[in-house]
Parts: C-alpha cells; sequence; structure tokens
C-alpha cells in the first residue's frame, strides 16, 4: 500500500478519515477525490470506447424523430470502480417540430426589429422561407431523466439544475429551442437530520427565476460559458450530507 494511502501513525485510513481528509486536504482530494467511472466518464467514454454524447448530438441532427436517443451510466461492467453507483442513471431526449405560432414568438422574444411580413393572397408565402434568415429553430427539445434514489433537500435541486443546463447545452448544439425537462424519481426521501432545513426552506417565497444562456457548443464548452442574468438568491441553508 502507498504511504500516502496511510494514516501519520502507520495504519490504514478508516473511510469517514479518508472522506474527511479529501474533503479537508486539497493536494490529497486532487489526487484521491476522483469519484471513479461514473457519469460524465461513462457519457464520454463507455466501456472505454464510446462517446455517448457524440452519437446524441448526431443522432438529433440526422434523425430527430428518433425514439433511441438515450444515454446510459448504468454500466454495470464498471459499478465497483465508482465509489457510490449512479443515482441519476440514464436520460432520453425527444424533440418535435414547432409551429409557426411557436417560431414566430420565439423570434418576438430573441431578435429585435423585427418586421412582420405581409401576406398577398394571390402571391403563395412560406412562413420558413421568411424565418430562414433570422435562424429561428424549427424543432423543441426535451429532456427526460431516470433517478434510482434522490436525495430532495441536497441533491434533488441540483439534479434539476444540472439536467436543465446540460438542455441548454444540447439545444444550443442542435440548434433546437428548449422545451420540457422531466425528472422520473425513483427512491425519493428527505434525511431526518435535513428537516428543520426543509422547514426553513418552504418558508422563503422563492424570486423569480434568472436567464440562462450558453456561450459555446457542448464540444468545445467551459464554465464560463454559462451565462446567467439576474440571479437572486436567498441565503445558504447547511445541511449535513448522508448516504
Amino acid at each position: 500500500m502507498n504511504k500516502e494511502h496511510l494514516h501519520p501513525d502507520g495504519r490504514p485510513y478508516t473511510q469517514e478519515e479518508f472522506v474527511e481528509k479529501i474533503k479537508t486536504d486539497k493536494s490529497f482530494s486532487k489526487r484521491f477525490g476522483n469519484l471513479g467511472k461514473i457519469y460524465g466518464y461513462q457519457w464520454r467514454n463507455w466501456n472505454g470506447e464510446i462517446d455517448q454524447i457524440s452519437e446524441l448530438i448526431r443522432l438529433l441532427k440526422e434523425t430527430p424523430d428518433s425514439r433511441r436517443m438515450v444515454v446510459n451510466a448504468w454500466a454495470v461492467h464498471d459499478l465497483t470502480n465508482m465509489v457510490l453507483p449512479p443515482c441519476h442513471y440514464g436520460f432520453q431526449v425527444y424533440t418535435r417540430e414547432l409551429s409557426d405560432e411557436e417560431r414566430l414568438s420565439w423570434m418576438k422574444n430573441n431578435k429585435s426589429n423585427v418586421v412582420l411580413p405581409t401576406r398577398d393572397p394571390s402571391i403563395e408565402f412560406s412562413m420558413d422561407e421568411w424565418f430562414r434568415p433570422y435562424g429561428v429553430p424549427k424543432r423543441a427539445i426535451s429532456l427526460m431523466w431516470n433517478q434510482r434514489s434522490v436525495d430532495t433537500f441536497l441533491g434533488l435541486p441540483f439534479n434539476i439544475a444540472s439536467y436543465g443546463l446540460l438542455l441548454e447545452m444540447i439545444a444550443d448544439e442542435v440548434q433546437m429551442i428548449p422545451d420540457e425537462l422531466i425528472g422520473n424519481l425513483g427512491d425519493t426521501h428527505l434525511y431526518l437530520n435535513h428537516i428543520e432545513q426543509a422547514k426553513e426552506q418552504i418558508k422563503r417565497e422563492p424570486f423569480r427565476l434568472p436567464n440562462v444562456h450558453v456561450r459555446d457548443g457542448i464540444e468545445s464548452f467551459m464554465p464560463g460559458d454559462i451565462i446567467l442574468e439576474n440571479y437572486v438568491s436567498h441565503p445558504t441553508i447547511k445541511a449535513q450530507l448522508s448516504n
């Protein structure tokens, strides 16, 4: 066993001590704090060779009506190489064509100086041709994720936000409008040591939702490409992580 795995007194760390050292020692965390072959690894490197995200983008561009646009993180062969088996273990996207009214609404909200066309009943008119120069998307895209276990207070808000952002990123990559975000939640629970925090949370009045934009495609995406406008929040409520 490498001496870096050992406690200063020479014995192996207990699991609790190991976790605590990861939380408090940055150099130790950088070396040993990886979660293993979970989530992003499986999305982009399933079985060491399949990039599920790239394949998803290809399907969206080539066959957007496909019912097979699924990304899976539950890799049975790698479960023992993960700190914890995935809680949210897979997601699916599906798309639909937008109506002219929906496309017009998007255009009014996203393009300035729009001049509505004058229709001459004697001339055949195509709204699609009129939308084209403005780059108005033709389709909407929705995302549904599946979750086996749900920490309602600490985990679920993060899951909603992260899959919402993922939907925005994918939609931006394939030039579609984000539509529905759907969660299928399995064992949904509130831990006993989160009760008081949850009571505090439900007393609060929510603020108006901020606007989120992504600035670059998913393949070259960096954290700085997330643009959050008019974000306002209440003070943090601390709660202990339970497993």
